[in-house]
């Protein structure tokens, strides 16, 4: 009898146990982008077709309450089936193999992609947009799109492509350190945001009305009195508040997976991976319900939703959570503080999307369908650097063509489509687990809450593609999601041709689980 060919590149990752519930938990915090969806609320607002009785406090109870569910598989799948990668391996081990293979690689990693380049994009606009609030007229160049006379896309490409190789290099060198930074760069957001809150609290009615005053006296020809009175309906209304749940989808509560991505390197074993998720679902929201609750206490609802919406104050005075919050705050080191935040919450996203991109791909190449290369770890560092360099080379790419093409471009956030298709295959993942391990209650839980997570993505991808206006569908953002999907067919069955000329069924990967 002939010896056995090895179905996985290696007898186990090599990755190493470097983090934490902690880091785990800041990972998934990351994950869910809260401080840029703060930053970034008004550029949707401004698209609706009204914000009459759109509440932002509510919608995001409704958008929290809907990713229970998520919340539930994530967090049963974690403690059973714990492997580097995460989703994709559920995905791929019980739904099918091609399935989650090419789901997996078009609408996580290549979906993914987009929103890396945009957030150093959008680092690169807060860092300007802070410098300008704090009276350093010389940053708008960096707060400004290429498509804006005054704007300085080579030097936005130059510090965009610095801060993505600077996290590459820590996450090569010492990847312990790139979990840790991920961390403390949570830790400063968090508190940045609850700074912000108090600002609002305190700074009350009055604050808000002397932030207006200071920029209607630069010239924005706005007060208080008008913008509010420019607002008509109520607190509520179900139907324009459901049409921005969207915007959640987009930026904060279905993003679970980064923790479930290393569960091969998390250390504390089951409880570290039971809670990871929960706990840090649970911060954001508390985070960002908090936010717009402040926002609505200091200004009124007439007055945030007219101001989110009006196109003056959005475009040409950025205005968000972060810069009322600074305005409304009155002290100089606050401001900075705050500006300091809300420019770190786009690093922080940069430094978890760095670790974990490389996860999923190393984990796809650890199965043999992406090339094997991939899953390759530095000897010295322990770090897989080859994934890192893809990661390098295809974010820089994208971020010097969203800069060159800001205008086109920047409806790649569109590609969110096909994540949320992907999200949809991670709870049926979870029915076909249920009915194959489980017994019992958590047969049902389990069962349940995946059928719930599947109807809730297909819904909010609906709402994606009814209303392509408002969420950057239209032939480019398609055009990528139909190129990534055609690309991911291609790559499972030329992977599979390939493998099989010596003597590899790839198919076998999946009938197992991948050692840790």
């Amino acid at each position: 009898m002939g010896s056995k060919v090895p179905v996985y590149v290696r007898e186990s990752t090599g990755l190493v146990k470097n983090a934490s519930l902690f880091d785990a938990i800041a990972l998934n915090i990351s994950n869910m982008s809260a401080g840029v969806a703060l930053g970034t609320v008004g550029f949707t607002l401004i698209l609706l077709p009204s914000v009459s009785g759109v509440n932002m406090v509510y919608a995001s109870m409704i958008a929290f309450a809907l990713s229970i569910p998520q919340i539930v598989v994530y967090s049963m799948l974690s403690t059973r089936l714990a492997r580097t990668g995460g989703d994709y391996v559920w995905v791929s081990r019980n739904v099918n193999g091609a399935v989650g293979s090419v789901m997996t690689f078009a609408g996580w990693t290549m979906g993914n992609m987009p929103y890396f380049s945009l957030t150093a994009l959008s680092a690169v606009f807060a860092l300007g947009s802070v410098g300008v609030i704090l009276g350093n007229s010389s940053f708008l160049q960096l707060s400004l799109p290429s498509t804006t006379v005054g704007s300085a896309p080579v030097l936005q490409f130059v510090v965009a492509t610095v801060m993505i190789l600077a996290l590459i290099l820590v996450n090569i060198f010492k990847p312990s350190a790139g979990f840790k930074l991920v961390s403390v760069l949570t830790v400063v957001g968090v508190v940045s945001v609850v700074a912000g809150i108090l600002s609002l609290v305190l700074g009350g009615q009055t604050g808000v009305v002397n932030y207006m005053n200071s920029l209607n006296a630069q010239g924005s020809g706005l007060t208080y009195s008008s913008v509010a009175s420019a607002y008509t309906g109520g607190n509520f209304n179900f139907g324009n508040t459901f049409l921005v749940l969207p915007f959640f989808a987009l930026f904060i509560y279905p993003y679970l997976s980064a923790g479930p991505a290393v569960s091969s390197e998390l250390k504390g074993g089951g409880r570290t991976k039971k809670w990871n998720v929960p706990i840090g679902a649970v911060a954001v929201f508390l985070l960002v319900t908090g936010a717009f609750a402040a926002m609505y206490y200091a200004g009124g609802i007439a007055f945030i939703n007219s101001a989110l919406s009006n196109s003056t104050l959005v475009y040409n005075y950025s205005f968000n959570f972060w810069t009322l919050a600074m305005g409304v705050s009155g002290n100089s080191v606050i401001r900075f503080l705050l500006g300091l935040g809300w420019i770190l919450w786009n690093v922080q996203i940069l430094a978890y999307l760095v670790i974990v991109m490389s996860r999923y791909l190393f984990a796809q190449a650890f199965d043999r369908y992406l090339p094997t290369r991939i899953a390759s770890l530095n000897t010295r560092w322990g770090s897989p650097v080859t994934a890192y360099m893809i990661e390098l080379g295809i974010g820089v790419g994208l971020v010097a063509a969203v800069i060159a093409y800001y205008g086109s471009l920047v409806a790649l956030y569109g590609t969110a489509a096909l994540t949320m298709l992907y999200f949809a295959t991670v709870g049926l993942a979870a029915i076909f687990y249920a009915r194959k391990h489980e017994k019992g209650s958590s047969k049902v839980i389990m069962a349940v809450a995946g059928a719930l997570t599947t109807v809730v993505f297909l819904i909010f991808d609906y709402l994606f593609l009814a209303y392509p206006g408002i969420w950057g569908g239209n032939s480019l953002a398609y055009g990528y999601n139909v190129g990534a999907l055609v690309a991911g067919v291609l790559i499972f069955f030329a992977s599979r041709w390939y493998h099989l000329k010596r003597g590899i069924d790839i198919s076998m990967t999946f009938k197992e689980l991948p050692p840790e």
